[in-house]
């Protein structure tokens, strides 16, 4: 009796040391996620600049050559539509390059926050998708930490990506909310929704989850934040909380709409939505970028 218990105590003790091991890994774990996402926005915020600032100057100084040899064959006809189909080439490259720095990293949300990009953002996508998407945010406040921003972007913009891919829908509501104690970005769409067997694994954060899930979770998790997800036949819904730093909360009290919809969609119709139009905020800059 007196081996057995001795013997229980043991695997007790084994048990334990093991728990502690899986805690300390799990936790490393995220750390090192973290600080991969953490290199990934500073790669695409560098990439992001370069892009802009030397492929786009080799470009702009290439459509200066091509107007210089314009001059030089007005006299021939042929010469002239095969340089008119270079420099038309030339634009294209001008435009993919400017859109591919910008979604990137956009400028806007180092200038003037998440507000502004993410208008800008839903507008380049709604052109883009040929999706009908309504965007609601609420007027702006103070600026959000960088790292609550470029979360909440990354988040906008993982989870439009995956509303065009795999959902079939025609309609996209986006929701942003600033409250007393959070802040609290939402995306509905009218798509055929996700199985139940399948939502379940998402909601469990299983290796099926895939990378961009995956990611969106770690964001929120780094800043104490939630990421919710519900679906039926009516459509999806996605929502990322955020907890706001305490200055923040006591700057703003009393002066938040509180946003209480509940995770289960009746149908994709929100009230206060409006069609996404041209950002009056942007600067002159931007024009070009969607």
């Amino acid at each position: 009796m007196w081996a057995l218990t001795k013997q229980s105590r043991q695997m007790a003790l084994e048990h334990s040391q093991l728990q502690s091991v899986l805690l300390q890994r799990t936790a490393e774990l995220q750390i090192l996620t973290q600080r991969l996402l953490k290199v990934q926005d500073e790669e695409r915020r560098r990439l992001s600049r370069d892009l802009h600032d030397h492929t786009g100057q080799t470009l702009t100084a290439l459509k200066l050559s091509i107007a210089l040899l314009q001059e030089s064959c007005k006299g021939d006809a042929p010469q002239m539509a095969l340089v008119s189909e270079v420099t038309e080439l030339a634009d294209h490259a001008i435009e993919e390059i400017r859109t591919m720095s910008y979604l990137l990293h956009p400028p806007l949300l180092d200038e003037v926050g998440f507000a502004c990009a993410a208008e800008w953002y839903v507008e380049g996508f709604a052109k883009r998708s040929g999706l009908s998407v309504s965007l609601d945010i609420a007027p702006d406040g103070e600026r959000l930490p960088m790292n609550m921003e470029i979360a909440l972007f990354r988040v906008l913009q993982e989870s439009l990506t995956n509303v065009h891919r795999h959902s079939g829908a025609a309609k996209v509501v986006v929701c942003f909310r600033r409250q007393t104690e959070k802040v609290v970005l939402e995306i509905r769409d009218n798509g055929s929704g996700i199985s139940p067997e399948r939502l379940k694994r998402l909601q469990e954060a299983s290796a099926e989850t895939g990378v961009g899930l995956a990611g969106m979770r770690e964001r929120m998790l780094e800043l104490d934040g939630e990421l919710e997800i519900g679906s039926d036949e009516h459509g999806t819904i996605l929502r990322a909380t955020i907890p706001r730093p305490a200055v923040s909360r006591s700057e703003q009290h009393g002066n938040e709409e509180e946003l209480t919809l509940p995770l289960v969609l009746t149908g994709i119709s929100t009230p206060a939505n409006r069609p996404v139009g041209r950002p009056s905020r942007r600067p002159a800059s931007q024009e070009q970028a969607s």
